[in-house]
């Protein structure tokens, strides 16, 4: 649980200089790039227990490998830090002789480990890239089922994967492994070395080296959003801010040449009629963050006040367009997205002062009108 508040806490966190940029991604949901696997495992074991008896210390000696198979399930919180909870075992090695028939067991080892995708982190994240380097450090439990005992486990590792589509990747696993010296002991009878072969770095422990292969899967979105470009977002807010006051200025100037005539003319015989130009405004748009229906940022709704001001003091009504980006979810979740959206934008025109008559409801459901994707999410305010 620490392990997983401290992913969470790595992930909020962004880069505000420009040449961080390339790896600055848009936090997910916590449901988003979860992953499970599974794998045939290859292991070789060195049990304390063999010290000094001078066997043979090959990787793929009989008496030492066996097969086995692991599965694991996970989640990353960026594109370069992750977690994963993974069990490994079924047949294993105690080593306590050079005949294999002495030496089966069965165990599994359960761990939870952190990985560090380093291609991700010193490359910036790239949702095409093919092979991804990832080592992983863990730590856990691991159990002997024909002895019935128990014992700590660490691991340190290098998980290697291959994109084979989107939600589908090859994977290679390579491991170092060491557990408590009890866990794989030797069988009454058998007479154990008192010698050290091994140096005296890792000294009492059981151990054992794996090599796994198989497929990762990738649950729901298995992709990151680039950071959006906020400069761009609030230069577009500008534009429709400074279109909005042209509009406006040239309405008061066409007013005040009207008032100038009214004051020059003579007195007309009869009264005559005088149409002042009609008042028109740009539309407004709002945004919003990934699948969500609340307001990204309250600054927006300032621009609305005009437009409810024009509404409010005139006949006209108001039109709220609901959009979604369509890269993003199914079409039905995207027609109810924008749906709540529009309705989120004519809730905040209601608290404005319009009458709710005077305010009608569309949803487009999910566009790609604008580029980037990120300025899809948003409901436009015109005047109808």
């Amino acid at each position: 649980m620490v392990l997983a508040f401290a992913g969470v806490s790595v992930a909020g966190m962004a880069q505000e200089d420009a040449a961080s940029l390339k790896y600055s991604v848009a936090t997910n949901s916590f449901w988003s790039n979860w992953f499970i696997s599974a794998d045939l495992a290859y292991g070789a074991f060195y049990t304390n227990e063999e010290k000094g008896n001078d066997f043979a210390k090959g990787l793929f000696k009989d008496f030492r490998r066996n097969l086995g198979a692991s599965v694991a399930i996970g989640k990353w919180f960026t594109p370069g830090l992750g977690l994963r909870t993974k069990a490994t075992g079924i047949w294993g090695r105690n080593v306590q002789s050079e005949d294999a028939s002495n030496n089966a067991i069965k165990f599994m080892n359960v761990q939870e480990q952190v990985l560090f995708n380093l291609s991700n982190l010193f490359c910036g994240y790239n949702e095409t890239r093919v092979w991804n380097l990832i080592p992983y450090a863990g730590v856990g439990m691991i159990r002997n089922f024909d002895d019935n005992l128990n014992g700590h486990a660490g691991s340190l590792g290098l998980l290697n994967t291959w994109k084979l589509s989107k939600h589908v990747a090859f994977n290679i696993d390579l491991s170092f492994n060491i557990s408590d010296d009890d866990v794989f002991p030797a069988k009454p009878g058998f007479n154990a070395g008192n010698g050290d072969a091994y140096g005296h770095s890792i000294p009492s422990t059981d151990r054992y080296f794996a090599a796994e292969v198989g497929l990762t899967f990738n649950l729901g979105k298995a992709t990151w959003d680039k950071v959006p470009d906020v400069d761009a977002i609030n230069a577009l807010h500008q534009s429709q801010i400074d279109a909005l006051n042209a509009q406006l200025a040239d309405a008061n100037a066409e007013n005040a040449r009207l008032n100038n005539l009214l004051k020059n003319q003579p007195k007309p015989e009869a009264p005559k009629t005088i149409t002042v130009k009609e008042v028109s405004a740009a539309p407004v748009s709002v945004f919003f963050n990934i699948g969500q229906a609340k307001v990204a940022s309250k600054k927006d709704l300032v621009n609305l006040q005009a437009l409810a001001d024009l509404a409010k003091n005139s006949d006209k009504s108001l039109v709220v367009t609901g959009y979604a980006d369509s890269q993003t979810g199914s079409a039905s979740f995207n027609q109810t997205l924008s749906e709540k959206r529009a309705n989120t934008v004519k809730d905040e025109l209601v608290k404005m002062g319009v009458a709710e008559s005077k305010i009608q409801v569309v949803a487009a459901g999910g566009v790609d009108d604008i580029s980037p994707v990120s300025y899809n999410r948003r409901a436009v305010v015109s005047i109808k």
